[in-house]
């Protein structure tokens, strides 16, 4: 198990090494993260390679037992890359080039960045080849954050237009049929003519839009598959890796095929962040966790825990004492099994020198140190559980085309994609119920309920496995706005909604409203939910519900009290549930609480703000997510505070 910081050694006077990694092996660390924004260090000028201020680092962390994790610097280019080739620089939509500074500005299209970033790799991956030290290889950082998982430069229009050659086979008919340019007398006559998305009078086509999305996701996927390719050509058994940002489902790229070539996904983890008053929803945190394990459906690291306050330009929310040393183990019961906090010491020159470490800049051992060291301390006891695999029982399922929909169109000011999700996973969360949350290609075995939110267009591939896994016993949960789309981003004509799945779920979506609030309408429970009230909002659908499918919720407003607002349908062995509307958080609940029972999952009870997670089937975790104490069935726990107990 790797613990560990991310250290910085160059951005302090070289008399301080050998007392940092002293200090740092007093923390309990047995491995530190380096290099991954020391470009210029190691190639000062254009194909000069130096890497004897590393060498000298990794020399002197081997001879206190510190194993080395190194990042590929490519996230932050070296001023002699701008200087040498200006429209290096990527493009914001209005036409104007960034300038060069911060990072992740350089053009991903741009043939000068491609090669010298395969140098610095190259050069990297050749010297260090037989470096026993290196653990890890951590490629680029953070990819996607901060907006630059988008440009608008010459360079990407290119780009665009060749990967749309090479999607309809060079076939400018095909596409125009596609995207219906006929419409506002947008058609093509060749690729050549076909501009990217940029803000214009009205809006672009969708379909147009949704292509540039996908190729934006593609760029990135492509960009990482490269350089994890150069350091598997030159060290085969490299353990090859990247860090992910927050917010994944929010970006232009699609995480789970950026993690498809690599050994495994590192996430970078803040609860709380910049100018937050708080920090996030205890739920919010595990859903994110979850989210990249279940990336590639594995265990992940963290390359980044939080330990003190967080900020750029401005600074946010100093995490109570033991409030972050409870977050470590949050993360290491949602699968985390080796962790590196951020950072050894907070900086004092540069754009981040209000994101704290575990040292501020007075050099302290304080609070936070002996917080991180009692962590250390204890973690590695419990290592067989925390590395054992998580089996998860319910499934959230994401689609990346889908989300990227909604951006282009979406359709209710008060709609939220990872919300909705989110308020799903939250009555899960809360009964200690663990979830994975899965891209729309990863199989569905062994999994016993599959929740399928706003899944808007409609994959027949998708489509019928969700079937198939409901026929052979499992539950799955649709939501109002599925298949409502077909691949290229269009409507249907022709066909009744949910297009696909109206014989399955036993519903048709007879007409459709976007609301614009979350409680815009009542609900009136019927069956099992009888004398049940709720309220619904965002959207709904007016469903009619076939013979054989049980109204669970109508809508209970004036002129609507006709249709079902939420059905349940028997699948073969299984069960298909509609949600035709937001539902309140109560209302989610209720459901929730009838499949689970419906397919035997347990539950573990517990006070609010507490969770409590089975690793490995012998280890029970007690986290206290409130600022007071609070039980965990019999086991009282303090503020912040976790209980570890064999099973």
């Amino acid at each position: 198990m790797w613990l560990g910081v991310d250290y910085y050694p160059e951005q302090w006077d070289p008399s301080l090494l050998e007392e940092d990694l002293d200090t740092i092996r007093e923390l309990g660390c047995n491995v530190i993260r380096i290099a991954e924004f020391g470009w210029h260090l190691m190639e000062p000028e254009e194909g000069r390679y130096d890497f004897s201020f590393f060498d000298h680092v990794i020399g002197r962390a081997k001879e206190r037992g510190l194993s080395i994790i190194m990042g590929t610097p490519t996230a932050a280019i070296p001023a002699w890359l701008a200087k040498r080739w200006p429209d290096i620089l990527s493009m914001e939509a209005n036409g104007q080039r960034r300038a060069y500074g911060g990072r992740h500005t350089a053009c991903y299209h741009h043939p000068a960045y491609r090669a010298a970033a395969e140098g610095i790799v190259r050069a990297m991956a050749a010297h260090y080849k037989d470096e026993g030290q290196i653990v890890a290889w951590q490629i680029d950082n953070e990819l996607s954050h901060e907006g630059s998982d988008l440009c608008w430069c010459g360079h990407c229009r290119r780009a665009f237009q060749d990967y749309l050659r090479e999607n309809y086979r060079d076939d400018i008919d095909a596409l125009n049929s596609a995207y219906g340019t006929v419409f506002w007398s947008h058609t093509y006559n060749g690729f050549d003519e076909i501009p990217l998305p940029a803000p214009t009078v009205t809006t672009h086509n969708p379909a147009l839009r949704l292509d540039w999305e996908r190729f934006r996701s593609r760029t990135l996927a492509d960009f990482a598959e490269g350089q994890v390719r150069l350091l598997k050509e030159a060290m085969p058994g490299a353990v090859v890796f990247h860090d992910f940002p927050g917010g994944g489902l929010d970006k232009h790229a699609d995480f789970s095929e950026i993690a498809r070539p690599l050994d495994l996904a590192a996430y970078n983890n803040y609860p709380v962040w910049g100018g937050q008053r708080a920090p996030l929803p205890p739920h919010a945190i595990g859903f994110a966790l979850d989210y990249i394990r279940g990336l590639k459906r594995q265990n992940f690291w963290i390359t980044e825990e939080i330990m003190g306050a967080q900020g750029h330009d401005v600074t946010g929310y100093l995490p109570r004492p033991c409030q972050a040393k409870m977050w470590s183990w949050q993360a290491m019961a949602h699968g985390c099994e080796g962790m590196l906090y951020f950072r050894y010491r907070g900086a004092v020159k540069g754009a981040e020198q209000f994101c704290y470490g575990i040292l501020d800049a007075d050099n302290v051992k304080g609070r936070k140190f002996r917080e991180v060291q009692d962590f250390f301390r204890e973690v590695p006891q419990y290592e067989d559980a925390l590395t054992a695999p998580i089996r998860s029982a319910v499934a959230i399922v994401y689609d990346f085309d889908s989300l990227a929909s909604f951006r282009i169109q979406r359709q209710s000011a008060a709609l939220g994609c990872v919300q909705e999700m989110q308020k799903l996973y939250a009555p899960l969360f809360d009964r200690n119920v663990p979830v994975d949350v899965i891209p729309s290609a990863a199989p569905l075995d062994g999994y016993r309920v599959v929740l399928l939110p706003q899944m808007i267009l409609a994959k027949p591939d998708v489509q019928q496995r969700v079937q198939a896994f409901a026929a052979a016993g499992g539950t799955v949960v649709l939501t109002y706005r599925t298949a409502v789309k077909d691949g290229a981003n269009n409507l249907f004509f022709g066909q009744r909604l949910p297009v696909g799945y109206a014989d399955f779920a036993g519903v048709q979506v007879e007409e459709t409203e976007s609301l614009q609030e979350g409680d815009g309408f009542p609900l009136v429970g019927e069956g099992d939910f009888a004398g049940t009230a709720g309220q619904g909002g965002i959207f709904r659908d007016m469903l009619t519900a076939g013979p054989d499918t049980q109204v669970l919720f109508r809508y209970g407003d004036e002129f609507y009290q006709d249709y079902a607002a939420v059905t349940c349908r028997r699948h073969g062995q299984g069960w298909a549930y509609y949600i035709g509307c937001g539902l309140d958080a109560a209302a989610t609940a209720r459901l929730l609480e009838r499949i689970l029972a419906e397919q035997g999952i347990k539950t573990i009870p517990s006070d609010p703000g507490v969770e409590v997670v089975v690793r490995g089937g012998s280890l029970r975790m007690c986290i206290n997510h409130n600022g007071h104490p609070a039980q965990a069935g019999e086991t009282l726990l303090p503020a912040f505070g976790c209980k570890m107990e064999r099973i």
